[in-house]
């Protein structure tokens, strides 16, 4: 299936802004579909859903959490039996390698607990700056903005941003809304995404977005057409 461009330029800042305000009021509590207990669960958990839906990870962690409930004892856990319970989760051997040795440096660093800072967590294994500030602002309520695939195809088909990197698209979107948003921002176009802007083709006309959409009419104009 043929790949949808991306708009060639931004919309205007408050065209963006009203886009942005309009996914505030459709997915008002909106939230982490990830199932956690602590913050050394959910930083597992958003591990785990690399390239995984947060469906599998929810089936996955309670025998995982079971059998390693801390980060002392995922820090001695065995690689092969953590590889066994995480194994649908895919890239497993990566995953067990990156949580096992998270859990050692929290151990080794901070005293087995998940440190509230970006710096820290983006020094444990395993954790980028995605995972970091989903983290922060889930767990810690701090104002961090996470870039994941839905998030940077959202945020491109909408005209919010141009930016080639995760870190250009954080610096677009987070510029338009006050900073005690950033973390719901992040969940409003995840569900937006997983919603009605679908990849490939997104689901132009029940989108309460499409008449500011530059991508819209892209879509609308191929359905019209038969393709």
């Amino acid at each position: 299936m043929e790949k949808l461009p991306y708009p060639s330029k931004k919309v205007t800042r408050a065209t963006a802004k009203q886009m942005l305000a309009r996914l505030e009021q459709m997915y008002p509590d909106a939230r982490t579909a990830l199932e956690f207990h602590n913050p050394f669960e959910l930083l597992v958990a958003v591990v785990l859903s690399a390239q995984c839906t947060d469906a599998r990870v929810n089936l996955t962690t309670p025998a995982l959490f079971a059998r390693y409930p801390n980060a002392q004892a995922l820090a001695a856990a065995s690689l092969t039996d953590v590889e066994e319970i995480i194994k649908s989760c895919g890239f497993y051997r990566a995953k067990a390698r990156n949580i096992v040795a998270a859990a050692q440096g929290m151990v080794e660093h901070h005293g087995g607990e998940v440190p509230a800072e970006r710096e820290a967590l983006e020094a444990l294994p395993g954790v980028g700056r995605k995972t970091a500030s989903v983290v922060l602002a889930v767990a810690f309520g701090q104002a961090a903005f996470a870039v994941d695939t839905h998030v940077f195809r959202v945020a491109h088909r909408l005209g919010i941003t141009l930016g080639k990197t995760p870190e250009d698209v954080e610096h677009d979107v987070t510029a338009l809304l006050p900073r005690e948003k950033w973390g719901h921002a992040h969940h409003w176009l995840i569900l937006h995404g997983r919603k009605i802007c679908k990849a490939p083709i997104p689901l132009c006309g029940i989108c309460p977005l499409a008449d500011v959409c530059p991508t819209a009419p892209l879509v609308l104009k191929k359905k019209r057409a038969g393709r």
